[in-house]
């Protein structure tokens, strides 16, 4: 094909990098500056994750954020052996759904950040990785393990 070339690794890894949107832009920035904040109901205090425009439980369109701390329970994880960002093919990553302890509604996807499998239920602690200096993912670790600095994690040095 005339020209056509492969992306490199750096321009995939962008290509997959979350895109905010006016319900989700202020916990980006949140987690940017290594917070981690979820949304409470304006009108019946009820906090809320994923970020939205309305309450579930009252429907009441207005909404502040509040930090809490990024602890939970694994609730569900998966090992993905199939590569999606080039160059990042030398082991399996394993992912999971973390239950917020602060809203028990709340689940949040991330790479798990040990080296061993979670065990379900098991307490965790979010551990924040900079992708960008505009983008910070939250990722889950062992409750007491999670030091916040990449240690173990897999693809990462």
């Amino acid at each position: 094909m005339t020209g056509h070339r492969p992306p490199d690794s750096r321009s995939a890894l962008t290509a997959h990098l979350p895109r905010p949107d006016r319900d989700s832009a202020p916990w980006w920035e949140l987690l940017a500056g290594r917070r981690f904040a979820v949304q409470e109901c304006d009108f019946c205090g009820m906090l809320r994750f994923p970020p939205r425009a309305f309450c579930a439980a009252c429907r009441a369109e207005g909404a502040h954020w509040r930090e809490v701390p990024p602890e939970g329970t694994v609730e569900s994880w998966i090992v993905s052996r199939q590569p999606f960002v080039l160059g990042r093919r030398d082991r399996p990553i394993p992912s999971g759904n973390g239950r917020l302890a602060a809203v028990p509604g709340g689940l949040i996807y991330g790479n798990w950040r040990a080296e061993r499998q979670p065990v379900p239920r098991e307490p965790v602690a979010g551990v924040f990785a900079e992708v960008t200096p505009e983008v910070t993912l939250l990722g889950w670790a062992p409750a007491g393990d999670a030091d916040g600095s990449g240690a173990g994690i897999p693809g990462r040095t």
